[in-house]
Parts: C-alpha cells; structure tokens; sequence
C-alpha cells in the first residue's frame, strides 16, 4: 500500500490507529503534490505496477471560492486520474459526495436527478463527468452520505461538539428545520469496506451510493447527541425557519460565533493549543436540503453494510476517540 500525500503523517492529525496502520510494515509514505505531474509520475515509476488506485484527495471544507475546488477537486482528482490511465491498473476509484443529487423528499438512487446543492459537490460531478473521457481508465464512483466515525471531522463531529457546547452553556439546543429533515449516514469503516469490495467486484464505469439503511434523520442525529451530553432540544417552527433561510448567511455567522467561543475556552481550560476540531457550520450545512440517499445497489453485488444504523454507542465512540480532551469533562 502506497499513500500518496503533499501533508506528511506527522503533521496530519492522525490518532494512534491511524498511527499504528501507518507503521505497519506494508505501507509507505510518499511525498507528493497530485497537481506536478513530474512529482505524481514518480510514484508510479518508483514504486511499480499499482492493481487499485483510490482518490480520496480533495479540498472537502464547505463554503470555499469556485477556485479552491477548481484545484483542490477538480484539477487535482483529474490529474490523479489521468496518470492512473498512463499504467497498467485493474481499478481507479474516485470518492465522490451523494450531494450530487436533486434535494428533496424522495431517496436518490444511482439513476435520480443530478443537482448538486454545494460547492464541493458541483465540482465533484464535474469531475465524474470528466473520467469518462479519459482513455484507458478504468474508473468507478463511490458516492458517499454523510461519513460518520474513527477520524470523522466534518460528518457528525461538528455537531457533536455543538451538544457539548450547549452542556457547557446550560442550555437547550434549537434547530432549524424540524426532526424529519433527512441527514443520511455511513459509517467510515463501511466506506472503507465498500472500496476494498468495489476494487474485488467493480467494473468501469460503475457508480454507487453508499448509505447505511437507518434512513438517519436531523431529529435521531440530535436525539442522538441529546443522551449523549444530557442536554434538552427543540425546533425553531417553520415561520421562523423561513424567515432564517432569507438570511441564513447572517443566521450561520451568529450561530457560529455563539458556539465557537466556549469550545475556545474549553480547549484552553483543557490545555488543548491547537485542534482540527470545531463546532463550525457552514451556511451550505444549515440549508433545508435532505440529503435522501439510497445505498442498496451495492447491496445487489455482495455488500454488507457492518454498521446499518446509526446509533447512541457509535456517536459516543466517536466522539470518545475523535476528542477525548474536550468530553472528559462533561
């Protein structure tokens, strides 16, 4: 196993499993920007004939400028695809956002409407669209929902601290929106699963969602986090959730200053001086838009999801694992 990287292991926040299956024997590091093409080639001749190549690189922060995701998903996720295409492969797999799809209260499967609703995902359908142009590549496209787990910081993560903040606070949580919003989840170790199982049993040009089948929703998620952090929640009613969503710019940025100075306390109240953890939620995560994912295709060709619903113990784990310094004290 090769990885590929501009960000060395010491600098990239790895907890002690990722530590650990980084110093096992099999796996080797190399330094490489995937925008030089000279820097990326080297790999490939150095190191020899790869079966299964795997794009996982991407800019993957939420409300960026077009051009961070020109280059940071659409120009870097090409030229990894391209130069896979130069060597011999059986497999190159691109990890793709189920964002993709039209936002609305039906399940999206492989075949549904594509309108993808944030910046990251537009530009990663740009690149999808683009890998079928490419001779001599063999491709497939993972389409993930929200990733949940071990190294989670961006799924449910921000939300988990969000809970946390408001045991700090003393206060009950409000969201927009209501409990039925569709938040659909997949466990991390099942992503990984369903990438080994694509590189055993994919062929080009195959495309799937992966979604556990608990059909997640804002109100268990926030349930969820509720038992955790024993804190009380409730939902702004639709008047008001409307009249937050002309202004939802306004709305992010005061809800974000509100949560972001007490995790700042409790991270230097726990000596923490600096952490990729935060409470912060973009404006494009506070849209009502479901992210309604069906996941059963993959199913069809001998999958199993490990982790079908999201439940209580696997936030906890997470949040355990992911940032133990901040929970200890809650």
């Amino acid at each position: 196993i090769c990885l590929a990287d501009k960000v060395p292991p010491e600098t990239a926040w790895l907890n002690e499993i990722h530590k650990a299956a980084m110093a096992d024997e099999r796996v080797k590091f190399r330094s490489v920007n995937i925008l030089n093409e000279a820097s990326l080639e080297k790999v490939f001749i150095c190191e020899g004939k790869f079966d299964f190549v795997i794009n996982c690189a991407a800019t993957t922060r939420y409300g960026q400028d077009n051009s961070v995701y020109e280059e940071g998903v659409y120009r870097l996720s090409l030229a990894a695809a391209r130069e896979t295409a130069k060597h011999s492969h059986r497999l190159y797999i691109e990890l793709s956002t189920a964002q993709v799809y039209n936002s609305d209260k039906k399940s999206s499967n492989e075949e549904s409407k594509l309108n993808p609703w944030t910046g990251l995902a537009k530009y990663k359908l740009k690149v999808e669209k683009e890998l079928e142009d490419i001779s001599g590549l063999n491709y497939a496209v993972l389409r993930p929902a929200i990733v949940y787990g071990l190294g989670d910081r961006q799924g449910l993560t921000p939300r988990l601290i969000i809970g946390a903040v408001y045991k700090e606070l003393h206060e009950k949580m409000k969201l927009l929106w209501g409990r039925d919003l569709r938040l659909n989840t997949v466990h991390v170790q099942d992503v990984c699963s369903a990438i080994w199982h694509v590189c055993q049993h994919g062929k080009k040009g195959d495309v799937y969602n992966l979604a556990d089948k608990g059909d997640t929703t804002q109100g268990f998620i926030t349930q969820c986090i509720s038992d955790i952090f024993g804190i009380k929640h409730d939902y702004f009613n639709t008047v008001v959730s409307n009249l937050a969503s002309l202004g939802i710019s306004s709305v992010a940025e005061e809800s974000n200053e509100k949560h972001m100075e007490p995790w700042s306390k409790a991270c230097k109240r726990d000596d923490i001086t600096n952490t990729p953890l935060s409470p912060y939620l973009d404006q494009e995560l506070l849209y009502n838009k479901h992210l309604y994912v069906d996941g059963s295709k993959i199913e069809r060709s001998g999958f199993v999801y490990n982790h079908p619903n999201l439940t209580v113990e696997s936030l906890r784990k997470t949040s355990s694992v992911n940032y133990e310094g901040f929970t200890k004290d809650c």
